[in-house]
């Protein structure tokens, strides 16, 4: 059963007369060879490329597709439920009249703290971009469309599973207000790939798919890093880069004489890479690879692959089984990779002759500062509260560490006890905290912490200028009902593997609205069960 995601049809575009651009192939230097095998590329931003999702006889159909992200294409959203579309996105075929250039880009990174040297776009290629009525540009690139020279010894394809989650959790963190790449579409290849899910020998064949993301561009941190460690010849391509990127991404910067432009781009990608984190934060969003390579150089979250979103509240949790021996993408030390990350990004521009090494670390140690202001308002916005309590919230998360209580769950039960500063509770904890605790199994001895500390809480909200109500209202649009909980991604993945897309779909219509309460949604709130918190579940491994 095939079904996608149901609104009336906007006045907009058809495909043929979408603004199409190529301004990447045609202001970059490019690798013009058009075989997908294997390679170094050397001098180029990007090779030619042609989607192979799948066998040439297999029949492309759509699961889903998101309307908001089809009309900041100007796309019409009846064309989304045309073969054309299924075939485009899916990688099946190209119209000859829509004159595309696809290309996968060349790029480097660190994976877990090592220099990987050349990596690339080995299952990703972009069909070009489109220009939208507002000036937009956006990259349309799909996900799973075949080998590329940048594949290693991979196939390209991509399955089912990892595609429903990227699909997902692109277009959950925009609603969350997350800087993130926007997912378009979610196409079934109608062709096997055969994983091997916890690189354990245990090889299954499983369904293809391709997702069509979105985004300004798909320049990473390792863009850059590729040509600058290269040395030689190379080196001048960042500088190109940084041109290319300043011209279309920071056109405010365009008239910075000399090289300041070069480092006021590197002072927004610092300042906008602190917001972006301290984003995550608020929301317990993991990423799980935050590799050079997974950081977009317009601070988006890109690259959903083993993530997850804290639950039961744990510091340090990771949802990636390959990150487990070292934890170095735990919750708790997103803040400092993001740092690491742009040290290595900051080193790369640096040694390009962009700015020097001083002023690259001048730029680099306001990061701190940056981050601090950023978490302090965020927090105080959660805590309903005009100005950051430290003592208030680290006394919050130490309650919630002990009794390993959920985290969503637990700040959106806190407008109940903000409405209830001037009632006083007595010995009763308010009734929806009450439940998050009792799903949690607090002891006794912990819930006389909860009360102490409700106490104090509703002593600061008595004392803050904003009416209670206010702040309750500050509260509930800041804090979610509902997250992308990874085991109720994984009920999705199930149904769509047997051919019920509607879970899937059912998904992205709740979480559209992550900040209200939707009537007989309740389920969607259910902690991961303990039998499913692990492997396979709220931890995955990098296969896809």
């Amino acid at each position: 059963m095939s079904s996608s995601s149901s609104s009336s049809s906007t006045a907009g575009r058809t495909l043929p007369t979408l603004n199409w651009d190529k301004s990447f192939v045609k202001e970059l230097p490019g690798d013009e060879e058009t075989s997908s095998g294997t390679r170094q590329v050397h001098g180029a931003f990007w090779s030619r490329v042609e989607p192979t999702p799948a066998t040439s006889s297999s029949r492309p159909y759509l699961i889903s597709h998101s309307r908001e992200a089809a009309a900041l294409l100007d796309l019409d959203e009846g064309e989304c439920h045309s073969q054309d579309f299924v075939n485009l996105f899916g990688g099946k075929e190209i119209a000859s009249s829509l004159d595309l250039a696809p290309f996968a880009q060349n790029y480097g990174g660190h994976q877990f703290g090592h220099w990987a040297g050349q990596l690339g776009d080995g299952r990703a290629m972009t069909l070009g971009e489109v220009v939208n009525s507002a000036g937009e540009r956006w990259e349309v690139q799909l996900k799973g469309a075949g080998p590329t020279p940048y594949s290693r010894r991979a196939d390209g394809r991509a399955v089912l599973r990892s595609s429903v989650r990227e699909y997902l959790c692109s277009e959950a963190l925009f609603h969350l207000g997350i800087p993130t790449t926007r997912a378009l579409s979610l196409v079934g290849t109608g062709d096997g790939v055969y994983r091997d899910m916890f690189y354990n020998g245990d090889v299954k064949l499983e369904k293809g798919a391709v997702v069509c993301r979105l985004a300004p561009c798909f320049v990473r941190f390792g863009t850059f890093q590729l040509p600058a460690v290269r040395g030689g010849e190379e080196v001048g391509l960042v500088r190109k880069l940084a041109d290319y990127v300043i011209k279309h991404h920071f056109k405010d910067l365009e008239g910075e004489k000399g090289g300041r432009k070069y480092e006021r781009m590197f002072e927004r990608v610092v300042e906008d890479s602190a917001k972006l984190v301290v984003h995550w934060q608020g929301v317990g969003f993991v990423h799980g690879v935050l590799n050079t390579d997974n950081m977009s150089i317009l601070s988006l979250t890109i690259d959903y692959g083993p993530f997850g979103f804290l639950e039961r509240f744990n510091v340090n949790y990771t949802p990636n089984t390959t990150d487990v021996p070292g934890y170095r993408y735990t919750f708790k030390n997103q803040p400092q990779i993001f740092l690491w990350n742009l040290a290595q990004l900051g080193s790369a521009l640096a040694s390009a002759g962009l700015f020097d090494v001083d002023k690259g670390q001048e730029i680099l140690d306001r990061y701190g500062d940056l981050l601090t202001s950023a978490y302090e308002s965020q927090m105080a916005r959660k805590m309903g509260l005009s100005e950051y309590n430290q003592d208030l919230s680290i006394g919050l998360m130490k309650l919630m560490s002990d009794c390993r209580s959920d985290m969503t769950n637990t700040y959106r039960a806190l407008s109940q006890v903000t409405r209830m500063q001037n009632d006083g509770i007595g010995g009763e904890i308010p009734s929806k905290l009450d439940e998050v605790l009792r799903v949690a199994e607090a002891t006794e001895e912990q819930r006389e912490g909860w009360l102490e500390w409700i106490k104090e809480y509703q002593a600061l909200l008595r004392e803050d200028p904003m009416s209670a109500e206010d702040q309750a209202e500050l509260q509930d649009a800041t804090n979610p009902c509902y997250i992308l909980r990874n085991h109720l991604c994984q009920e999705a993945i199930e149904a769509a593997e047997d051919g019920d897309y509607g879970p899937v779909n059912d998904l992205l219509d709740l979480l559209r609205k992550p900040f209200e309460e939707q009537e007989g949604k309740e389920g969607y709130k259910r902690v991961v069960p303990k039998e499913l918190d692990g492997p396979g579940v709220s931890m995955l491994s990098c296969s896809s």
